[in-house]
């Protein structure tokens, strides 16, 4: 092989990590179908990786694909009509719709179509719960099993929400279209969940070797940022925020060999200045707002993490008041599992133990690896040395991560020599 052919396929690779969920959401808004549009794009990147390394490289990658998993989505439906009529029909009304242009040029539709498959995915005739699993699985690419981790429940479970809701938007003819001011009200809470478990993803993700995913941070960050343009919210702001806030701190959340650097632990001279300044200016408006929801509140904690000089300066009084104030209007086990851990800053390990065991009796954070990880941190910091260790392990039995992995390895490790001093 030679090395244009080599540097070819390595940008199909590249190109599909970046750029294919772009492609599908164009893909869906020409073909009409999830499923169609999903093979659509998998023939569309192996013609890639047969064309490119012999033909070259196209000037528009993106607008590439999309042409050719248009192309040949109405080859395989023509190809379908020799057994039934209907398929002839699809395919004349596929070819009727403009094609793309595979020569370069600016392709700014494509960028948009991603918002417009959030907003088609979000609809509120489905259940708010296959709408976020739906989004996920098809604009930001996560896996099922990725989905189920975050909402907590079983993987098989999810997937039977994604099936149903793709069936739902297709019989139903759900269009493909960002609303109406009128109706974004309706939809603007799921689609603002679904923004913020992309970055999430990209912020810690669940599976793979790099701890974070720069490409779905600054993917949900833009397409905050789009939002806001379309429509004036305190809890857009507040989302925006979140997520500037969080970002902010990238660079020091990493040490050289790719294992997480704890908060208290991080070189805070990294942190990104101009998104602290940005995200603060943001949550102060949002909290100004009559509407102040959980992603202001949740930003206005990063805030006060932002504005803390160092670890020993935070204000955790303002960060339990805050979480005491996020529970009343959004109860969720893993905000009372941050809310212990903020007490326990407060007022001590003992009492922020006291919480943690109780939240985990009622089992809905037994698979949560970091309930266990921070029950381990708050024993070791009671010298409660044998039990962080158990809790430790059964962190690191049910985390995903690579670099999580390691570094609860690595925490065992201490734990371990430090024991056989004591």
């Amino acid at each position: 092989m030679t090395d244009a052919s080599t540097r070819a396929r390595e940008l199909v690779e590249s190109t599909y990590r970046s750029d294919s969920r772009r492609v599908l959401a164009t893909l869906v808004r020409l073909l009409g179908d999830f499923d169609v549009a999903e093979e659509a794009l998998h023939d569309a990147f192996a013609a890639a990786l047969e064309q490119w390394p012999v033909d070259g490289v196209p000037a528009n990658p993106r607008a590439w694909l999309v042409s050719a998993g248009r192309f040949r989505a109405i080859d395989h439906i023509r190809r379908r009509a020799r057994f039934d009529a209907r398929h002839a029909e699809i395919a004349a009304e596929l070819e009727s719709h403009v094609p793309i242009s595979v020569h370069g040029g600016d392709d700014d539709e494509i960028p948009d179509d991603r918002l417009r498959l959030i907003f088609a995915c979000c609809h509120p005739a489905l259940a708010i719960e296959a709408q976020v699993a739906l989004t996920l699985r098809t604009v930001g690419g996560l896996t099922t099993e990725e989905i189920a981790r975050a909402f907590l429940v079983p993987a098989p479970t999810l997937a039977q929400r994604i099936v149903r809701a793709k069936n739902k938007i297709r019989d139903a003819r759900i269009p493909y279209e960002i609303p109406g001011q009128a109706e974004l009200p309706e939809r603007i809470d799921a689609v603002l969940a679904v923004i913020y478990l992309i970055f999430n993803e990209g912020y810690s993700a669940t599976f793979g070797d790099e701890l974070t995913r720069a490409d779905m941070c600054a993917e949900s960050i833009r397409l905050a940022r789009m939002l806001a343009e379309l429509h004036e919210d305190s809890e857009v702001d507040g989302l925006l925020a979140l997520m500037l806030l969080h970002d902010s701190r990238r660079a020091a959340r990493i040490a050289g060999d790719g294992e997480p650097i704890l908060l208290d632990d991080q070189d805070r001279t990294l942190w990104d200045q101009a998104k602290i300044r940005e995200g603060i200016t943001l949550t102060t408006r949002a909290l100004a707002s009559r509407r102040v929801g959980p992603y202001a509140l949740q930003a206005a904690i990063a805030a006060v993490h932002a504005e803390a000089r160092t670890a020993a300066e935070t204000d955790w009084g303002e960060i339990v008041g805050l979480y005491d104030v996020l529970l009343r209007i959004h109860e969720s086990p893993v905000v009372e599992l941050n809310r212990a851990v903020a007490i326990a800053m407060r007022d001590g390990e003992t009492r922020g133990l006291e919480l943690i065991d109780s939240l985990m009796q009622h089992g809905e954070l037994a698979g949560y690896y970091l309930a266990h990880s921070a029950r381990g941190a708050l024993l070791l910091r009671a010298d409660r040395k044998d039990e962080a260790i158990i809790s430790y392990k059964t962190a690191r039995s049910l985390a995903t991560q690579l670099q999580e992995q390691r570094f609860l390895d690595r925490r065992l490790a201490e734990l371990g020599e430090r024991s056989q001093r004591g």
